[in-house]
């Protein structure tokens, strides 16, 4: 730009820096978030002899699938089956979000979702899941799970955990009556239900309802158990609830129906009633 003294001035303009500076932020909202969905992205890590196996292009022989989604459902299995030693670990899948990121005190294996094979009958699969499965991963954990299993043939049940004031009916529902088991199944289910279906409406949410829509759209047998509980935490009363479930597949699943108290003490966390007023 030319002055009326003929000096030449550079241009200087603020919209091009400004433009700049817009495309530097973006960038790297970008990449943040880049590094955020990797981050977030669902982890499955297998035995080597599995691992070996998926390699080569085979899936896992499955006809039972047990998956227990929540604490008490998790612990049932520890305690009434996978007590027994009866059963390999063979895998897990990494989870990782704001909720469910490792407790102090806690190996990686415990915060994450452990998969299990029966020794005598391999095609028998059970897997806990007792961390919290964020709805952005929900899809890809299911989709990452089941391309790994063969579905022909495959039967899936569903333990999972909610509170009992979810709980919708027109009736009034005292304490008394809790816990309960409600149940939903896909349309490829061809057995009888060991409770009464869930009435609406009520609906099924989380990893359980992710995987019985998987199931539903691929055409596989598959069940969801709900248990309504009233009670937060590990309780021996509401794992006692899913014992029917268990020991209608006692044809592959063997059900211990006494666990021995040290068993239990491992997973039920006795509460102490303290005063909050006073010290």
């Amino acid at each position: 730009m030319a002055t009326f003294f003929g000096e030449v001035l550079s241009v200087y303009s603020r919209a091009v820096e400004e433009d700049d500076d817009e495309l530097d932020e973006i960038e790297e909202d970008e990449q943040i978030r880049r590094e955020l969905e990797e981050k977030r992205e669902v982890h499955l890590h297998w035995s080597p002899e599995v691992s070996e196996s998926l390699k080569s292009g085979n899936k896992l022989q499955c006809s039972d699938f047990i998956l227990a989604v929540g604490q008490n459902a998790s612990s049932f299995l520890s305690v009434h089956i996978l007590s027994t030693p009866n059963w390999d670990t063979i895998g897990r899948a990494s989870v990782w979000n704001e909720r469910s990121r490792a407790v102090t005190g806690q190996s990686c294996e415990e915060s994450a979702c452990v998969f299990y094979r029966h020794k005598d009958n391999p095609t028998v699969l059970i897997c806990q899941v007792s961390c919290y499965v964020a709805e952005d991963q929900l899809f890809q954990w299911t989709e990452k799970v089941f391309d790994c299993l063969q579905l022909r043939e495959l039967n899936v049940t569903v333990l999972s955990d909610t509170s009992v004031a979810d709980y919708k009916t027109a009736d009034y529902l005292g304490g008394s009556s809790a816990p309960f088991l409600r149940s939903l199944h896909t349309s490829a289910f061809g057995d009888q239900p060991v409770c009464q279906s869930l009435e609406q409406p009520n609906i099924v949410t989380g990893l359980a309802a992710a995987v019985l829509n998987h199931c539903q759209v691929h055409r596989i047998a598959a069940v969801v158990y709900q248990c309504y509980s009233d009670v937060i935490g590990p309780d021996s009363v509401t794992m006692e609830t899913y014992k029917p479930v268990l020991t209608k597949l006692g044809r592959s699943i063997q059900l211990d129906p006494s666990p021995s108290t040290d068993a239990l003490r491992k997973f039920v966390r006795t509460t102490d009633l303290q005063s909050n007023l006073y010290i």
